[in-house]
């Protein structure tokens, strides 16, 4: 009996002393749940321990101390997992280090702080970043114009925009949605939240915000928006000495040649765009490839490029997927019109048949910003009033891993955030 005691413990001490790591893969094959892997990873970062991402092996995997709470935590959340051995962990390290290879191992090594810009009462799926974060089971706190002017950002690594209209023109919908009780209820509380905040206009008020979050990613912080925030970011930012409301929205008329006077040297990644001036039509600017496009839907797809992994990390970070084609989906802003976009600006995703760019990343000043067009990766056409996804259906979904992968880019060593 005592031989075989011994003989047990003789070969069980190995194999444990060498399953010291886990392996979560996130290729199509080997992954239950990826979006819930994020969930995991961010998890564990929030325990001081420092994650590997293994940027383009097995879909961008994440490589975990192995501990019996992190196996546990994955079997809980549903997340596909690996246990490996120092030698296979050390015979992957070499292979993605190997100059042959277009791979590359980042080190995760803070949870980011996470704000998310949206308006008081705002349920989670009203946006797609706040359903990918609560599904992740991803914390975050809800900032709006009151945190933002009282530089609040400054708390945090990592800010989303809500599709919000930084123009001050409610979006656009006064065209169909005027009458409505919805429209005119927000509508009166927007004029009531600028007043209160020392603004005498709507415009006025998320002007302010809008070079205030400038600020912040100009101070090192991470933006990140889809669909109306990002067109309409911009547009602020270059009609911030001009007023291009119509009285239906601020009150007053807009002032005479507006268009001419927009200075594109204050955005951060559009230029030369033409604004839309009939108040009436959904539309903000030349911008959004929305009224453009001639694609049927069962052809709207998206492609994701191809970076150097050793290179050029930060888009190969951003760009880590399970595929390199991601259905396209619809919003107020869906994608960009490729000669609107700065040359400094990288495009990460486009549909080249369309002839337009969905997924764009760039840097100002000592910060990040990306911009992803469209409302929902699982829902094509998102109107006012449609039920809401429901992402445990879609817990594979390649267009909602794109919102993820921005969410641990600032989680990465400071001497990887370079383009």
């Amino acid at each position: 009996m005592k031989k075989i005691v011994l003989l047990l413990i003789i070969f069980i001490i190995p194999i444990s002393s060498f399953a010291s790591y886990i392996l979560i893969p996130m290729d199509a094959e080997a992954q239950e749940n990826h979006l819930k892997a994020y969930g995991i990873t961010y998890w564990v970062l929030t325990k001081k321990k420092k994650v590997n991402w293994l940027l383009n092996y097995r879909g961008g995997a994440f490589l975990l101390p192995d501990t019996e709470e992190f196996r546990q935590e994955c079997k809980i959340r549903g997340v596909s997992y690996e246990v490996l051995s120092d030698s296979k962990t050390e015979a992957i390290l070499q292979e993605i280090e190997s100059p042959s290879k277009n791979q590359a191992a980042v080190v995760l090594e803070k949870a980011p702080k996470i704000a998310v810009y949206t308006p008081p009462g705002n349920l989670p799926w009203d946006d797609a970043v706040t359903l990918a974060l609560t599904y992740a089971e991803i914390p975050y706190d809800k900032v709006y114009d009151e945190e933002v002017l009282d530089d609040k950002l400054v708390l945090y690594d990592w800010l989303h925009l809500h599709h919000e209209d930084f123009t001050g023109q409610y979006g656009k919908f006064y065209g169909a949605y005027r009458s409505t009780p919805w429209y005119i209820k927000e509508k009166k509380e927007a004029e009531a939240r600028a007043a209160k905040l020392g603004f005498d206009k709507v415009s006025d008020s998320k002007l302010a915000v809008a070079k205030k979050i400038r600020d912040y990613v100009i101070g090192g912080g991470f933006m990140f928006a889809m669909c109306s925030a990002t067109d309409s970011f911009d547009i602020a930012l270059a009609a911030e000495n001009t007023d291009i409301c119509e009285p239906m929205f601020d009150g007053d008329p807009s002032e005479p040649g507006y268009q001419n006077k927009l200075d594109y040297s204050k955005t951060f990644a559009f230029t030369d765009f033409t604004l839309e001036k009939d108040p009436t039509v959904y539309e903000l600017s030349s911008i959004d490839m929305t009224n453009k496009r001639k694609i049927p839907r069962e052809e709207d797809y998206f492609s994701l490029k191809t970076f150097s992994a050793k290179w050029d990390p930060v888009p190969t970070m951003l760009n880590q997927n399970h595929t390199s084609l991601v259905k396209g989906f619809m919003g107020q802003t869906t994608a960009f019109d490729p000669n609107e976009i700065k040359s400094t600006v990288i495009t990460m995703g486009e549909n080249k048949k369309n002839g337009e760019a969905r997924y764009i990343h760039g840097n100002k000043g000592k910060g990040f910003f990306t911009f992803y067009g469209g409302h929902d990766p699982e829902d094509y056409a998102h109107r006012v009033g449609d039920p809401h996804t429901e992402l445990s259906l879609h817990p594979n979904s390649p267009g909602y891993r794109l919102i993820l992968n921005n969410l641990l880019f600032p989680a990465a060593e400071p001497k990887k955030h370079k383009t």
